[in-house]
């Protein structure tokens, strides 16, 4: 019988989470269901009886033996949810329409007109089709008989009904659509017609937005365009700032960094968006386009000097740039105008420069290029994408991470994982009966899924570039400051390769890439005396200090501390930290290394040394990264045009003031917030994985682009633009001297050469 069924596609119009886990077909003009894990054909019941299939809900049918158990856990998910679902459309339909009853006892005929003539204005052109929620039988019904009332109370003519009305778009969408398909339709319209991006869906503050709305109730008078840029931005503007001055009241105790995040708006326009960062959170300063003195170092230390002096001196420990020449020699300058100030380099950008030179390694460029040619077949053909996903439980490979060069080997990653999946997919007999199986791209991908070669250096890269990813998440925490933990990560990163490699001629050319950027750029005395200051680090240590991490130490006593009779006080106390006196060898002192914040250790047990304690708290409270956020392009092209009214610049400036810190906030607030999966194929994220989703030349032509028959993404675990914390899973221990004392070889000068060639770079495009 199965060699008779007709297979039929699944349209994009069917949303239930379990239609991803069936096939449709068609048979004597029967529509029938079939489960993809167990075949089994259901002739009845619809999608609600798969479901019970999948969820092992026995009564109506066979449950599934094969199932995944996380699709069996989420199938019963969906059936326990259904009944509350479904009684609560029932009570705010039965609510809807008794103040429907109530809202049209008092109103005229032509309020109905005004309603259909907004039925006909936001008709679509094809009168067939209607995205509003209701059949064309009673569209056309709900027409004639308000033809009707025209008739009556109009004087016969259709054409005489006013147009103008209170809410002809309000008595639409209440009056002829029900639940809540017709409030996301509404939402989607407004959204589209406005040119708001649709990642917007995903902010904080847009729950809160709805409640707001549903709690007023039918009726609402939105706020007016003069509203927006009137009162209400002025009242937003108070409401940040009271956050920003709860910030700015921490800088006395923890001190703070200024960020100097250099961003190219458009070809030949460079902004420079100064940020500040303390523990409590970073606020946005202000936005300076310095395209005309971007490749002056006098220009650039005048600028960064004014945003130190508008900061505070006696609160900023350091400022954060990019590495690049100019930015070094500003920051020479700076340093010498406020001893007691440090400049430091991007950590993020330095150690993505070093992912980026692993990625210039002939072998491991050519294991990306073949990884490539996987994602590029199956994310430009709907039909491909559609299997793979249905294969890897809704998992996608792509999965973008903080910068462009982690992206590549994060991808590397989710591929590994998903290797079965893949494999279990091209050997299926419906990518046998599938077209592109045939093509030379479908052979050629089968290719490379089951080439033994291909998969174990994908696991050679992973494990030579992992440990560096995870300094990129450490570096780009929003969970805790970074500046305890960057100098043992970058050798702990070091110590992985090494292990990995085993072979010194085969590490070193590794170890190379690293230090050139580590020494020559990176490596700073904050970060060796937040190695020190670290407790979890320090008592790690078998044996004296390092003489490096030491001398940081010093240095950074010596500058942040200008008061002599302090830095001789703290040197004192050093003794007492290292010997781990008083309160600081209490046992639960000795747990809690590994247990609490470097902060929070030294503001419980740091009492019987409290200069050290204040220092210790100011330099591990700060963050070794100048990446900021997501900014808006359109708000910034405004701003720094040139010619702009006097008060309306201001109004420009404190829109971006609440737009970007309010962002800001919102990266804090998240933290425990489930956000829609983002699509890897969207243009949210195309900066970042364009190499991997785009054909290098046209496509091939045979169709499959048809985005109307994709299923959404489902299971995503992506990491985005907030990388979590990796700082709990990092191994303490400073025992090998090779390591910290660095090697030499043959090779070494042909390595720094050809770096020193390449230059610094970009991060990639992080606008």
């Amino acid at each position: 019988m199965e060699s008779e069924l007709e297979p039929m596609p699944i349209g994009s119009q069917k949303r239930d989470l379990a239609w991803k886990h069936c096939q449709m077909f068609k048979i004597e003009n029967r529509v029938r269901l079939k489960c993809i894990y167990c075949g089994k054909l259901f002739s009845g019941g619809g999608i609600h009886r798969i479901k019970e299939h999948l969820a092992g809900q026995k009564g109506n049918g066979a449950t599934c033996p094969r199932v995944h158990p996380d699709v069996r856990h989420i199938m019963r998910q969906s059936l326990d949810g259904s009944v509350v679902r479904m009684k609560k459309k029932q009570k705010i339909a039965g609510e809807t329409a008794n103040q429907l009853m109530i809202t049209n006892e008092g109103e005229t005929y032509n309020t109905q007109s005004e309603a259909v003539t907004g039925l006909q204005l936001l008709a679509a052109p094809n009168s067939g089709e209607t995205n509003l929620g209701f059949s064309s039988k009673e569209e056309e019904g709900t027409i004639d008989r308000s033809s009707e009332r025209w008739k009556r109370g109009a004087g016969g003519d259709p054409s005489s009904a006013p147009l103008g009305g209170a809410h002809p778009i309000r008595d639409l969408t209440l009056g002829l659509t029900r639940g809540k398909d017709q409030v996301h339709m509404a939402i989607g319209r407004f959204l589209y017609d406005a040119g708001v991006p649709l990642d917007a869906v995903n902010s904080v503050y847009f729950q809160p937005m709805v409640d707001a709305i549903a709690s007023e109730g039918p009726g609402l008078k939105p706020p007016s365009y003069h509203d927006l840029r009137g009162w209400i931005l002025k009242n937003s503007v108070d409401e940040v700032k009271k956050v920003v001055d709860q910030y700015k009241g921490t800088w006395g105790r923890t001190g703070c960094s200024v960020l100097a995040d250099e961003w190219a708006a458009e070809p030949g326009k460079i902004l420079i968006n100064f940020l500040v960062y303390c523990p409590e959170g970073t606020m946005f300063l202000k936005s300076v386009d310095a395209s005309d003195i971007i490749r002056s170092p006098i220009a650039l230390y005048e600028l960064l000097k004014e945003v130190v002096e508008d900061v505070g001196v006696q609160h900023v420990l350091q400022v954060i740039t990019d590495g690049a020449e100019n930015y070094i020699e500003a920051g020479k300058m700076l340093t010498e105008s406020f001893p007691t100030i440090y400049w430091t380099p991007c950590s993020a950008r330095c150690i993505d420069l070093m992912l980026e030179d692993f990625g210039k390694f002939e072998w491991i460029n050519a294991i990306l290029e073949q990884a490539k040619s996987i994602t590029r077949f199956v994310y430009n053909h709907a039909e491909v994408l559609n299997m793979m996903r249905r294969y890897t439980y809704g998992k996608d490979i792509i999965q973008p991470a903080i910068t462009r060069s982690a992206t590549n080997f994060t991808i590397l990653q989710g591929m590994v994982s998903l290797k079965n999946s893949l494999q279990a997919m091209v050997t299926s007999q419906e990518w046998m009966d599938s077209p592109y199986s045939k093509t030379p791209d479908g052979l050629a991908l089968i290719d490379v899924i089951y080439s033994q070669s291909f998969w174990s250096s994908c696991v050679t890269i992973i494990r030579l570039t992992d440990p560096l990813l995870r300094v990129l998440r450490i570096v780009g925490s929003e969970k805790r400051p970074a500046m305890g933990y960057i100098y043992e990560a970058m050798y702990q990163a070091k110590k992985a390769i090494k292990k990995e490699l085993v072979e010194k001629k085969d590490y070193l050319a590794y170890w190379n890439v690293i230090d050139h950027r580590w020494n020559r750029r990176l490596h700073r005395p904050l970060h060796a005396s937040g190695f020190y200051l670290n407790p979890k680090c320090f008592y790690s240590i078998e044996g004296d200090v390092p003489n490096e991490i030491m001398s940081g130490m010093l240095d950074c006593i010596e500058r942040l501390v200008p008061d002599t009779k302090v830095q001789d006080k703290i040197t004192k106390e050093l003794s007492s930290y290292k010997n781990a006196v008083g309160d600081l060898g209490r046992k639960m002192a000795i747990r809690a290394r590994h247990t609490m914040l470097p902060v929070e250790w030294w503001s419980t047990y740091g009492g019987g040394c409290p200069s050290l304690a204040r220092l210790a708290i100011r330099i591990l409270s700060q963050t070794c990264s100048a990446i900021g956020f997501k900014q808006s392009q359109i708000s910034f092209k405004q701003i720094h045009h040139q010619r702009r009214n006097h008060i309306e610049h201001q109004r420009l400036s404190d829109l971006i003031f609440v737009q970007c810190n309010l962002r800001l906030r919102q990266m804090l607030l998240r933290k425990n917030k489930e956000l829609d999966a983002l699509d890897p194929i969207s243009f949210d994220t195309m900066d970042t994985i364009q190499d991997w989703v785009t054909e290098k030349e046209h496509p091939a032509k045979y169709g499959g682009s048809d985005w109307r028959v994709l299923v959404q993404p489902a299971a995503n675990t992506m990491l985005a633009l907030s990388p979590n914390d990796d700082t709990d899973g990092l191994v303490v221990g400073f025992e090998d001297d090779e390591i910290h004392n660095g090697v030499k070889d043959d090779d070494e000068n042909d390595t720094e050469n050809q770096l020193e060639d390449d230059g610094d770079g970009d991060l990639g495009d992080q606008s």
